[in-house]
This record gives structure tokens, C-alpha cells and sequence, in this order.
């Protein structure tokens, strides 16, 4: 879960903790594993002293009276016969004690059971005491100087970690409108990469909407700038003329009408443009695709029909649920297939087909018109053929309604070269499982 604290911090220290927790186990794990070894090395010890005195000596009292000096010199340990109260009866075992500074440890090995009698084996192991302890203290010692190395190894690999961040915020820093450089894919990580790639493509996607802009300022004011001298022009030739009939002047003032409804006619294709950009902000709905591509190519043939003109359709696969944008569809859809009705010539056919291709699902809308000129970027604002009687708009929303979903969008010749193809990509992200 994201956290509105520093990211270089959280990892920090998340992975502090975790390596001192780490630390903390494996030397808790070691001190608890040389303690048990030291012990069970004492225990046997005495047990196998313990083993050699009662196979030895059949009376023990009596030897342990006798050859005492020998047993603490020779094997450093101090034996005892002891009975212990009635009912307390116990097997082998084994106890510590401390006597001053000294620490001994005791064995209890059954001697005489009638009797409650056990020999007890007594050694000092203060040196093996001193000896833990000081595993002990340089165990602490060690986490310590661990854990200051866990911090400082945390803190140069955070910062190694965070360097492709700072890239990218140094690189988006100092880009502008007029300095859109993708990223050198190569300085980055390649766990970076594919949000390098990404950032790339919308770098990309932003240079374009910006030239596409640009040429749509530049292209409108040429569009108007010419009807307007023309108005200019033919205005001041009438007022030129000598003789002014009422028909001059009427067949002038007509004719700068018609120029003006030429003029209304390309700012309202800028305000549709306008209006078209909006449904970028349209939020994603829940929906079969094929189901709304059906019943849009159901419409579609009806407007076929009523122009004289026949709409075909095959669309695969049945079913493809998930959430679109149907407003940008419907802009991209409808501009194509108008596009496609208008340049096929009256009895003939535009066919309308979909098919998925990996992760993508491909439309395609194929007419019988005469074709384009592809050196020509029919998607740039007022690029249209000579037969077309719009103002040059319809491709311009068409890309930037792609753009907006992602989706790729071409206009080719057929290869038989009897009319031309729209191909529309649309990528499957955001599909319901």
C-alpha cells in the first residue's frame, strides 16, 4: 500500500528491521546452539566418569574415601554418595550452582535404588561459564557493529535504487513544449525499462497533439485567411466599378454569402473538433464490445441504404467484455464509415469486419472509392482529398480519439487497388476476466 511518507525512508526502514530482525534470530539461534553443545559436552562428560567409578568400583563408599585426592586431581571432579528424602526419587539429572564466584555443575546418578543412594558427581565449569559469556558479548557485539553496517549498506542501495527516479525527474524537468526528447533507454535499469517505454510513448503522443495543434492554428487561420480576402477583394472590385447596377451589387453581396457560409462551415467543424475533445474525459463503462459494434453496424447499414449503397459485416469474436470509452469509438467509427460511404460510388459495397489478433482487437472498414494518396498525412487538421467536401477535421478527431485510447489508426490503399482501408487497433487492456 502506498504511503504518503518517503519512499527511500519506508524501504529503509522496512528492510532495517527486517535484516535486525533477521540478525537478531540467527544470533539468538547460534548463542542458544553453543550454550546446548557446551552442556551436553559437561553432561557426557560426567556421565562417562559417572560409568567408569561404577564399573571400577563395586563399593563405592569406600573407594570414593580411598582414592578421593586422586579423582580431583586426575579428573577434576568431586564425588559423593547422598540420599535423597523418601518419594523424591528421581532418575539421572543434572543441576548448576554457584558457590562464590565459582560455578559447578552437579550430576545425580542412581546408585543404590532400596537405599535412595546417588552419586553425585560435582565439576567446576566457572572457565567454560567466562568462555559463554564471552560468545555471548562478542555475539552482541557483532549485531551491533551488524546492524550499523545493515543501515549504512540500506542507505547507499536506497540511494542506488531511487537513481532511475531522479533520471526520469531530471529529464521531465527540463522538457518543455518545445524540448520533448524521449529518454535514453539505455541509462536506465531494466526493471525501469518498461516505465521508460511509457513514458516515451507519451512523449511521443504529446509531440504529436502538439505539431497536430499547431497545424490546426496555422491551418485555420489559412483557411479563413483566404475567404476573407477573397471578400476583401471582390468587395473592392464592385466598389471599383464605375457603373454599379443592382445586379452587380446583388450577384457580389450573393457571393459573399456563399463565402461566408464556406467560413461558418470550418468553424463549426473547429467547435465539433472542440466538442469531440471532450469525450476524451468521458469515464470507461462496463461493456460487450461486440454487442455495441453490432448494433453501430446495424445503424451504419441503414445510412448505407438510404444513400443507395450496401454495408456488409462480419464481426469476431461473439463476446468481449470489459470497459471502453463508446463515445471515442463511436467518433472513430462513424467518421470512417462516413468517410467510406461518401467516396464509394452509388451501388456499391463497404464492408465493416473485426477479428482479435493477440491483444488487440482489429476493425477494419474496407469502401470501393478511388482511393488515397498515402505520401499525403491525411490525419493532420484540413488535409483532405480534392473530392472531399468537409473542411479537412474528421481524420484530425479520428487520430486524436485513438490517441486518447490508445489505439492505433491507418488509412492504406487496397491491393487491388479498388478503394481504400481503415484499420483500427484498439489494444485489450481492461478486459473482464
Amino acid at each position: 500500500m502506498l504511503s504518503s511518507k518517503s519512499l527511500r525512508l519506508n524501504f529503509l526502514i522496512k528492510l532495517t528491521a527486517s535484516m535486525v530482525v533477521l540478525l537478531i534470530f540467527f544470533s539468538l539461534i547460534l548463542s542458544t546452539y553453543i550454550n546446548y553443545g557446551v552442556e551436553t559436552s559437561l553432561r557426557s562428560s560426567l556421565i562417562k566418569q559417572a560409568n567408569y567409578l561404577f564399573a571400577k568400583y563395586p563399593n563405592l563408599e569406600e573407594a570414593i574415601q580411598k582414592q578421593d585426592p586422586l579423582l580431583r586431581q586426575t579428573l577434576k571432579i568431586n564425588a559423593k554418595i547422598v540420599s535423597l528424602p523418601g518419594g523424591s526419587y528421581k532418575p539421572r539429572h543434572f543441576r548448576q550452582i554457584r558457590k562464590g564466584n565459582r560455578t559447578y555443575l552437579e550430576g545425580y546418578f542412581p546408585y543404590r535404588f532400596q537405599q535412595q543412594l546417588y552419586l553425585v558427581l560435582s565439576r567446576d565449569i566457572t572457565l567454560q561459564k567466562r568462555l559463554q559469556n564471552q560468545v555471548f558479548q562478542a555475539i552482541i557485539f557483532m549485531n551491533i557493529l551488524a546492524m550499523g553496517l545493515i543501515i549504512l549498506y540500506a542507505f547507499f542501495l536506497s540511494k542506488m535504487l531511487l537513481s532511475p527516479i531522479r533520471y526520469f525527474s531530471q529529464k521531465l524537468e527540463k522538457m518543455n513544449e518545445n524540448i520533448l526528447e524521449p529518454l535514453d533507454l539505455e541509462k536506465i535499469p531494466l526493471e525501469f525499462r518498461p516505465l521508460g517505454q511509457s513514458i516515451n510513448k507519451l512523449i511521443t503522443r504529446i509531440k504529436s497533439f502538439l505539431l497536430y495543434k499547431k497545424e490546426l492554428f496555422v491551418g485555420t487561420a489559412h483557411e479563413l485567411k483566404t475567404p476573407l480576402a477573397v471578400i476583401k477583394t471582390r468587395s473592392q472590385v464592385t466598389l471599383m466599378k464605375r457603373s454599379k447596377s443592382q445586379e452587380s451589387l446583388e450577384q457580389t453581396i450573393r457571393e459573399n454569402v456563399s463565402t461566408v457560409d464556406d467560413m461558418n462551415r470550418i468553424i463549426s467543424a473547429i467547435l465539433e473538433f472542440g466538442r469531440a475533445e471532450g469525450a476524451q474525459f468521458e469515464p470507461p463503462v462496463t461493456l460487450d464490445l461486440m454487442e455495441f459494434l453490432h448494433k453501430k453496424a446495424e445503424e451504419y447499414a441503414l445510412l448505407a441504404e438510404a444513400s443507395g449503397k450496401t454495408l456488409r459485416y462480419r464481426l469476431t469474436p461473439k463476446q468481449l467484455k470489459g470497459r471502453f470509452q463508446p463515445l471515442l469509438l463511436t467518433q472513430i467509427l462513424q467518421n470512417l464509415v462516413q468517410n467510406a460511404l461518401r467516396f464509394t460510388p452509388e451501388g456499391g459495397t463497404v464492408r465493416f469486419f473485426s477479428y482479435l489478433k493477440e491483444n488487440h482487437l482489429v476493425i477494419k472498414i474496407r469502401d470501393e472509392g478511388p482511393g488515397i494518396d498515402e505520401s499525403v498525412d491525411l490525419f493532420a487538421p484540413f488535409k483532405r482529398s480534392q473530392d472531399s467536401p468537409g473542411a479537412g477535421l474528421g481524420l484530425f478527431l479520428v487520430k486524436s480519439a485513438a490517441d486518447a485510447l490508445g489505439a492505433e489508426v491507418r488509412l492504406q490503399n487496397r491491393r487491388d487497388g479498388r478503394g481504400t482501408v481503415a484499420t483500427l487497433i484498439l489494444p485489450l487492456e481492461n478486459l473482464d476476466s
